[in-house]
C-alpha cells in the first residue's frame, strides 16, 4: 500500500533553485578567477569610479593596451570603453605551464548620471590606467507648473 504524503507547493521550485545557483556560479567563476573556459575568453577591465565636487572620474586598468587601440564613446547617457589587447607570443604555445592574462576584445558600459556634460569627457591613459574625466553640470531646477482650473460644461 501506498503512503500518503504531505504536498509542499514550494518543493517545486528547490530543483529551480538549484538550477540558478549553477548558472550564478557559472557566471560568476571567471570574476573569481576559477580557471575556466569562460574565464580566459572573455575579460572587462576592472574599474573604479568616483565623484569629485566638479566631475565623475573612471578609472580603468588596462595593462598592455595600445592607446591607439582603445575607444571611449558617451551616446544615451551610457559611457562605453571598448577595445582590444593583443596577445604577446614570445614563447611557443607547447611550453607555456599556465595562460592567465586575459587577451581580446573587450567593453564596459557605464550608465552616467543625468547631471554630466557629456561634450566635455575627457581621456588619458598613463601607465596602463585610463583616466576619463566627466564634467557634472548643475542640477536642474524642478519647474512649477501652474494647474488652471476648468468649469464644467464651458468650451473653449
Amino acid at each position: 500500500m501506498a503512503s500518503i504524503m504531505r504536498w509542499e507547493p514550494l518543493d517545486a521550485f528547490l530543483g529551480l533553485q538549484e538550477d540558478l545557483n549553477k548558472l550564478w556560479r557559472g557566471w560568476m567563476e571567471p570574476l573569481r578567477g576559477e580557471e575556466t573556459l569562460a574565464g580566459i575568453a572573455r575579460w572587462a577591465p576592472a574599474c573604479d569610479i568616483y565623484e569629485t565636487d566638479d566631475s565623475l572620474v573612471i578609472e580603468a586598468e588596462l595593462p598592455g593596451v595600445d592607446p591607439k587601440d582603445i575607444e571611449v564613446s558617451v551616446e544615451g547617457g551610457i559611457l562605453t570603453l571598448r577595445g582590444s589587447k593583443k596577445a604577446e607570443k614570445e614563447v611557443k604555445e607547447e611550453n607555456y605551464y599556465r595562460v592567465e592574462r586575459a587577451s581580446g576584445f573587450f567593453e564596459r558600459a557605464i550608465r552616467l548620471p543625468g547631471e554630466v556634460d557629456a561634450e566635455k569627457v575627457k581621456a588619458a591613459y598613463d601607465k596602463g590606467v585610463l583616466t576619463i574625466n566627466v564634467p557634472k553640470t548643475a542640477p536642474k531646477k524642478a519647474k512649477s507648473i501652474p494647474v488652471k482650473v476648468e468649469e464644467k460644461g464651458k468650451k473653449k
